[in-house]
């Protein structure tokens, strides 16, 4: 078992920056990719962003140039660094791991999520 704690979330107006953080613990050494989803209201959860532990890391075309996914594999820990936010990125955004590597799209555990509102 993967236990997984997002932190970071929060309101922001537009163009503003908010820097997620996701910790892991139980089973890590299970992880290899480690992913970051958002849902908003109405529409299904979408990969956002993921990162394996080599550090490769894969983005959503429309997070590209605006969002940064680094990890610390001593500490276990993903980050997610948002910047130029647009109100359309508001959703629930979840941390979550696979042992599989970045094409991988089955994620076994998952944060509890946290909220994300970019105001206009």
């Amino acid at each position: 078992q993967v236990q997984l704690v997002e932190s970071g979330g929060g309101l922001v107006e537009a163009g503003g920056s908010l820097r997620l953080s996701c910790a892991a613990s139980g089973s890590v050494f299970s992880i290899n990719a480690m992913a970051w989803y958002r849902q908003a209201p109405g529409k299904q959860r979408e990969l956002v962003a993921s990162i394996n532990r080599s550090f490769d890391t894969k983005y959503a075309d429309s997070v590209k140039g605006r969002f940064t996914n680094s990890r610390d594999n001593a500490k276990n820990a993903v980050y997610l660094q948002m910047n130029s936010l647009k109100p359309e990125y508001t959703a629930v955004y979840y941390c979550a791991t696979s042992p599989g590597g970045l094409a991988t799209m089955q994620y076994q555990y998952w944060g509890q999520g946290t909220q994300v509102t970019v105001s206009s």
